[in-house]
């Protein structure tokens, strides 16, 4: 899985995750293409984070564009900055200016090169122990 971030963009969770819903799970060239004729503001950054996540694949793994789909996107709530706007008769209330984070995760449709090796995991009922005396009684 190849993953790429983009941190600290300035724009609301809610209104990025709307964009983020319409790329998840498609084709990274699909992808693309839509977030080039979307008429969002956040179609940009979110282009930008999957493009970095095709040239990490390129650079690190040597795999093509061609190959990979959005396994996963998630926008996450980052920090929020908080103003005060000015009221009647000398009060004021809080902004909330609220930043995003953006996750992007690619990977290759069927058999995946970038699989590692599973560990081999001991049967949950036997214990060291009991193979330490099976060993001794043969």
């Amino acid at each position: 899985m190849i993953e790429a971030t983009l941190k600290n963009y300035r724009q609301s969770p809610r209104k990025v995750r709307l964009v983020a819903d319409l790329v998840r799970g498609k084709k990274v060239s699909h992808a693309l293409v839509m977030l080039d004729v979307l008429n969002k503001k956040a179609s940009g950054p979110i282009r930008g984070a999957i493009q970095t996540a095709v040239a990490n694949a390129a650079h690190n793994f040597k795999i093509s564009a061609d190959r990979l789909y959005v396994k996963d996107i998630r926008v996450d709530e980052g920090v929020t900055m908080k103003r005060f706007r000015p009221r009647a008769r000398g009060s004021a209330f809080e902004i909330k200016k609220r930043n995003s984070h953006i996750f992007v995760a690619l990977d290759t449709k069927g058999d995946s090169v970038l699989a590692t090796p599973k560990r081999q995991v001991a049967d949950a009922n036997t214990h060291d122990h009991d193979r330490v005396e099976e060993a001794t009684e043969a």
